[in-house]
């Protein structure tokens, strides 16, 4: 049971900070924190994310690219304008390796309050890093696996974060249904988002890009990252932003 509750464990962790702390904190800043807290799920995105580490600086400014430019050639990660998922996939990655080693000439506005501990944003790309994490899962997986089959999964851990990107760009804008017209491909992939804490309900985030909650538009719509911001929120780790519906800045 060690290595099931292990991958499970590993990826909705990592897609819980991707939600939270890269999507809706870095990209949309949905709400506020401190410095300090800001510090926090920086460190829980490197532990989350591992070897797939991404930048929350990067993985911001992209974001909001991709709201601002959805399925045109202008955006970073678009279905209509790659030949297949990985080609896609490949595009994302040279949009990506350009911002975090200022390469690019994206406008300043996209750029406009990303958060970005240097330190951090330089240990998570490092590829000795990477490898290290690459090198933990492995042991866990030799210790504990009951059956070769098991190592399978491997890849899946190695590349966490990117396998959650691109779920939602490519198959939520090819896959699902849709409450709301918007001027893209964005869909609702999933029903009920037990995969990907609310990251599934891409038609209704297209429409009311601020809107902290992703789900709540049909009685099946529950975004398991909601809660927990509302909680964090009473705690007063966070500020939410409530009432912004503006697309990502």
């Amino acid at each position: 049971m060690v290595i099931p509750i292990f991958f499970l464990a590993h990826w909705y962790s990592s897609v819980l900070m991707q939600t939270f702390f890269l999507h809706r904190y870095a990209a949309h800043q949905m709400f506020t924190m401190s410095k300090g807290w800001e510090k926090f799920f920086y460190t829980l995105t490197f532990i989350t994310q591992g070897s797939s580490f991404l930048s929350p600086r990067a993985y911001g400014i992209m974001h909001r690219l991709h709201h601002a430019h959805a399925d045109t050639e202008h955006d970073p990660h678009s279905p209509d304008f790659s030949k297949n998922l990985f080609d896609m996939m490949w595009k994302t990655r040279t949009y990506y390796n350009d911002i975090v080693n200022n390469r690019d000439q994206i406008p300043a506005k996209f750029k406009k309050n990303v958060p970005n501990w240097a330190f951090m944003e330089w240990l998570g790309d490092r590829w000795l890093v990477r490898l290290g994490w690459v090198a933990v899962y492995t042991l866990i997986y030799v210790v504990f696996s009951p059956s070769p089959w098991w190592f399978l999964l491997l890849p899946v851990h190695f590349l966490m974060g990117p396998v959650h990107g691109a779920i939602i760009n490519w198959y939520a804008h090819r896959y699902g249904y849709t409450n709301f017209v918007v001027n893209d491909t964005a869909k609702n992939l999933l029903p009920f988002d037990f995969l990907m804490m609310g990251e599934s309900y891409h038609n209704n985030h297209h429409k009311w890009g601020g809107r902290v909650n992703f789900g709540g538009f049909r009685w099946h719509e529950l975004d398991p990252a909601y809660p927990l911001i509302r909680l964090l929120n009473k705690a007063g780790v966070i500020r939410v932003r409530w009432g912004r519906d503006e697309a990502y800045m």
